[in-house]
């Protein structure tokens, strides 16, 4: 055999072996990453996986705090209840475990996949809340499934529940889930997923004060997550209670005048600021968003065209009509404009700046002192006493009575209202202020937009002769606001004596507000109505046969001498103050008479 015979060509051999080679060496190499990745990146979620295969954490919720008036009955309180939560992980076919929950719980399937992309960043085990406030006989079911459906983890835990329904609602708020979003952005406050939280009223502002701290319970068990024992268990704390300055046969007489109607009651203590009665009509339950609303059930609510949810005393804003004259009053008895006797002569109409101006009596109140235009709300006489003091006076002393800014009550969403000057006019509209329109911010028209809660705080001003309060909800925990306003020295009690006199005489001697009279209640008041369009085209839809009634104000105190209670209706397309938000206030002035009686 030749030498060269000796030794086969091996180089197909080495080319085919080298290749092998390094195909094991990359896989080698993506199984070490795969195990490095696995046992030093994310150690943490497979041991919290392992670790979920014999023990699971279980949040043990803490009722919270209950909400209470101011006779210590219970508004808000807890019940108890059951929930759903879904484990993801524990889901073995996607399609059909959704199919056979939305059968099981009467959720739709879309709902249902809403429910868990609100959680969708969670870790795979941890549960999310599909339903709750469920009974015992909606659970039934569930657990006679669990083995067909081991990824549905039912628990109890405590449940809002508003007893009185709909009562004191807007003063309430309500309860709603966060988004994971939302839970992130406050991690100070950390939420548990499927956590209910304040999101309006009295829950919002006092969250903090009302959520208690939840418990924990570590428990053994089974590969169908059935409880074999437990190994730790801490209790959770109650939250603690709120009890707020409402008097609820109050508040519940002020929400029936407002029954079938849109409007406000507001009920205030002048000496403290307490809030004894805030009625916002129509209404809600607040019981409704404790159960989780489906998309169509939400967007109905907040598509509603009567606004249920918006909270009209402190965000409503309306003109004040003639309730404003009683700051006309102030400022020109201040500002030397005018005495209490100065006397201005009403015919029934008079032109100012060329253009004919009307009261609202035709036939005219002849002369008026202070005392009289303010019992008759007699437009001439503050046409004539607006033309001499000029806007920027007008605006100086309605945002020194507290008109054009925040109240500062404990709810959150308060609007501030608008008091034109001619500053503001330039720097809004880039226009001059013209002088026309300083006649109808003297009767409460044009650009002037207050709160209900603000005209409250202004008589309530009046009644405490130039003393200002802060108005509170809450009686038992510190006020998150600054303190009570201090009186500025610009207004003299004196002043206000002669304003009270007309009150007294509007409501006790045949004036606009005799409709609020109280036998032995001494009741002082104004009325106001505010125009919801221009006269002259109320006047020609009037003439088509279409008749457009203006907003119905009335707002006063009681009794004259030490008042004790101020009260203020706003009725939307009420018509006249004194027909129709007169005798709203005379009912919460009755019964606040009756309960002030020693028992």
């Amino acid at each position: 055999m030749p030498e060269d015979r000796i030794y086969e060509d091996l180089t197909v051999v080495r080319r085919r072996a080298n290749a092998v080679f390094w195909i094991f060496a990359v896989l080698t190499l993506l199984a070490l990453s795969y195990y490095w990745k696995v046992q030093i990146l994310e150690h943490r979620k497979y041991l919290d996986m392992a670790e979920a295969n014999r023990t699971r954490s279980r949040v043990l919720a803490a009722p919270r705090g209950l909400i209470l008036d101011r006779d210590k009955t219970i508004l808000a309180d807890n019940t108890a209840a059951f929930k759903v939560s879904l484990v993801r992980e524990s889901v073995k076919d996607e399609a059909a475990s959704y199919a056979a929950i939305s059968r099981l719980l009467g959720i739709d399937e879309p709902t249902l996949r809403d429910r868990v992309a609100l959680h969708k960043d969670l870790q795979l085990f941890e549960p999310i809340v599909i339903a709750d406030g469920l009974t015992s006989e909606d659970v039934a079911p569930i657990e006679s499934r669990r083995l067909e459906l081991p990824e549905l983890l039912v628990e109890s835990e405590p449940q809002r529940i508003y007893r009185s329904g709909t009562l004191a609602a807007h003063i309430l708020g309500y309860l709603q889930e966060q988004t994971a979003a939302e839970i992130r952005a406050r991690p100070e406050r950390p939420t548990r997923p499927g956590e209910l939280v304040g999101k309006s009223g009295i829950e919002r502002v006092y969250d903090d004060v009302l959520r208690g701290d939840d418990g924990l319970a570590i428990e053994v068990v089974d590969s169908l997550g059935r409880v074999q024992n437990e190994n730790a268990r801490q209790y959770p704390v109650q939250g603690d209670d709120v009890i707020l300055t409402i008097d609820r046969e109050l508040q519940a007489e002020a929400e029936r005048a407002l029954e079938g109607r849109e409007g406000v009651v507001v009920a205030l203590d002048p000496k403290t600021g307490e809030v004894l009665a805030l009625a916002s009509s129509p209404t809600y339950d607040p019981n409704r968003f404790i159960t989780r609303f489906t998309p169509k059930e939400w967007t109905d609510l907040i598509s509603d065209p009567t606004s249920p949810l918006e909270n009209r005393a402190i965000r409503g804003l309306y003109a004040p009509g003639s309730i404003f004259k009683l700051v006309m009053s102030v400022a020109g008895l201040t500002f030397g404009y005018v005495t209490p006797a100065t006397t201005v002569t009403c015919t029934g109409s008079t032109q100012i700046y060329g253009a004919i101006r009307h009261c609202w009596y035709a036939p005219g109140h002849g002369a008026m002192n202070l005392a009289d235009a303010i019992k008759n709300s007699c437009n001439i006489y503050f046409y004539s006493l607006g033309r001499r003091m000029g806007i920027n006076q007008i605006a100086l002393a309605a945002s020194r009575l507290g008109l054009g800014r925040k109240t500062g009550i404990d709810l959150v969403g308060e609007k501030e209202g608008l008091v034109p000057s001619s500053d503001w006019k330039e720097a809004a509209l880039k226009e001059p202020w013209f002088p026309g329109e300083t006649i109808s911010v003297a009767i409460g028209q044009g650009q002037l937009q207050v709160t209900p809660l603000q005209i409250a705080l202004l008589t309530s001003l009046v009644a405490a002769r130039g003393v200002p309060v802060r108005p509170r909800l809450v009686s038992n925990v510190p006020a998150a606001v600054d303190p009570a306003p201090q009186a500025d020295g610009l207004f003299k009690e004196s002043t206000f004596e002669e304003i009270i006199a007309g009150m007294w005489r509007s409501v006790n001697d045949g004036g606009t507000g005799a409709g609020a009279r109280v036998d032995g209640f001494d009741v002082c008041g104004k009325t106001g109505s505010t125009q919801t369009m221009s006269r002259e085209s109320a006047e020609r839809l009037a003439r088509a046969g279409r008749v457009i009634k203006t907003h119905s104000w009335f707002s006063g105190f009681a009794p004259r001498v030490d008042p004790r209670i101020v009260v203020t209706v706003l009725v939307e397309f009420g018509g006249g103050g004194g027909a129709t938000a007169a005798p709203v206030a005379k009912r919460i002035f009755a019964l606040w008479k009756e309960r002030m009686k020693p028992r």
